[in-house]
């Protein structure tokens, strides 16, 4: 093979990456499989598209290998490849971070809690460990069940209003989500301080936590 030959086709491969990328609904459900897997109907649910829609989108998805499916009866459950393809999507969210400004400006227009009441993730392991303070994953409780952090209660963000008294008031609650761009920690975080609590949100969640290979309880696939 000839040397120009094999750099159009090796730079081809790397496109069917790039081309399976270039959707903002293709990017969104792999934020949600990133959670756990999950049917063509739950996505199509959450997304506010048709399962049509999602299908031929999770073909894309993976006809660039970044999301495998598995048979379950007539139903297909879709997960993301590998660990790999949640670094590529964090680093993608990264580079936009740092280079559009215009999503800064969507962030503060959306933020509900102030960035100065983050934990740092560094500092979670010991301030549970030591019981210093209660863990709470605000998701569904399907997604908790596929895999959480270590000690954490799952009390999902619409069930969290009526479990209020679950909780200790002597200690910090500490509120996590699907990730940086997730508001049910938020939300969650201004509910407890409603109500008394002294509350915090997590710096960043369930995504960033397994992709820094930190210790989880449950799949992490």
């Amino acid at each position: 093979m000839a040397h120009r030959e094999f750099k159009q086709k090796i730079y081809a491969e790397f496109a069917r990456i790039g081309n399976a990328l270039g959707s903002a609904r293709r990017l969104e459900l792999l934020d949600l499989l990133a959670q756990g897997p999950r049917y063509v109907e739950a996505l199509a649910n959450e997304t506010d598209m048709s399962v049509a829609n999602v299908s031929q989108h999770l073909q894309v998805l993976r006809q660039a290998r970044l999301v495998e499916a598995e048979r379950t009866g007539t139903k297909a459950l879709y997960k993301l490849a590998d660990k790999h393809v949640l670094d590529l999507w964090l680093t993608l969210r990264s580079v936009a971070e740092d280079r559009l400004a215009e999503l800064g400006q969507l962030r503060r227009e959306v933020d509900i809690d102030n960035e100065n009441s983050l934990v740092p993730r560094d500092e979670l392991e010991l301030l549970i460990q030591d019981r210093q303070a209660v863990l709470l994953d605000t998701r569904p409780s399907a997604e908790f069940q596929h895999g959480h952090l270590p000690e954490a209660i799952s009390m999902p963000i619409d069930e969290l209003p009526e479990r209020l008294h679950e909780l200790p008031q002597d200690r910090p609650i500490i509120a996590y989500c699907r990730g940086d761009y997730c508001l049910f920690a938020d939300e969650a975080v201004a509910l407890l301080r409603e109500k008394g609590f002294e509350a915090h949100r997590l710096e960043g969640g369930w995504p960033e936590w397994w992709s820094e290979d930190r210790a989880i309880v449950g799949k992490e696939g």
